[in-house]
């Protein structure tokens, strides 16, 4: 049996449409009414939410490279939304942190970031979309355990034989 890949059913090119289309949506939103990128807004909803934070943390909790994370956080730095520090237990790194200026962006774009959740959920109840956000955290968890070899074989043949006899 031949398999078929039908790119309009498969799973991930879906999730990587959806979410281009939904950070192109945003991404036009906070730039034209905040001056900020999407990764500047991610970083600073985790300093608003969790604290001062290393670049090293920072790149754990956003999945974003450390590029992304050096280059969003220089442009914070300089229109002073967020302040540096030296980290006294790595001389190596340093914290970063909300600014009052910061945080009070984050006050502000914070109910426009909600607005655009609820637009994009208006047509799920509630009940679906607390499904959908737990389906979409074990399909994360999922994907590092694969990323991190956790998984010993992707044998397709195996896969689809035990679909068919279940």
């Amino acid at each position: 049996m031949t398999l078929t890949l039908k790119l309009d059913d498969y799973l991930p090119y879906r999730l990587s449409v959806a979410s281009n289309e939904i950070s192109r949506l945003i991404a036009k939103a906070y730039a034209d009414r905040f001056g900020l990128s999407i990764a500047q807004w991610r970083l600073i909803c985790v300093l608003a939410e969790d604290g001062s934070a290393t670049p090293q943390s920072l790149v754990a909790r956003t999945a974003m490279d450390k590029v992304m994370v050096s280059r969003a956080s220089a442009g914070l730095i300089a229109r002073r939304l967020i302040g540096r520090a030296p980290n006294p237990e790595d001389a190596r790194s340093h914290h970063l942190a909300l600014t009052p200026q910061g945080r009070a962006l984050f006050e502000e774009v914070a109910p426009t970031a909600i607005a655009y959740e609820r637009a994009l959920l208006a047509t799920l109840d509630a009940d679906e979309i607390a499904g959908l956000k737990q389906t979409l955290k074990r399909l994360e968890a999922v994907a590092q355990s694969l990323s991190a070899g956790d998984v010993p074989s992707l044998d397709v043949s195996d896969r689809n034989a035990s679909r068919r006899e279940g």
